[in-house]
């Protein structure tokens, strides 16, 4: 199981997603998502975005992500984090990267 926890930033509703083969089965692609949050936008995503295929998934491009696409029909905001949280808990748990933390830093001067 492939896990990522998002603290976004100004909006402070933190998720934890969870990805995981399907029958533990490491030849094919099919994953389960479990997506808990605080956040009601990304709760409507956790109701709609239970499985998608790892490797139809993570080589897509915005536009057909079946992640990103689900995203905009809820709701989320266009900079929300967890889409992208999504598809790299997905690339660590099908074996297509390795699981390292993924950081953003905004500053004003």
């Amino acid at each position: 199981m492939a896990k990522a926890y998002v603290k976004p930033g100004a909006c402070g509703l933190e998720s934890k997603i969870e990805v995981t083969r399907k029958d533990g089965d490491t030849d094919k692609y099919d994953v389960d998502i479990h997506i808990e949050t605080e956040s009601d936008n990304v709760k409507r995503l956790a109701k709609v975005l239970t499985e998608a295929n790892g490797l139809d998934e993570c080589f897509q491009n915005f536009s057909t992500s079946k992640v990103y696409q689900l995203g905009a029909e809820v709701g989320l905001h266009l900079a929300c984090p967890v889409p992208c949280a999504i598809i790299k808990a997905i690339e660590v748990e099908c074996g297509f990267a390795l699981p390292r933390n993924v950081e953003i830093s905004i500053d004003r001067d």
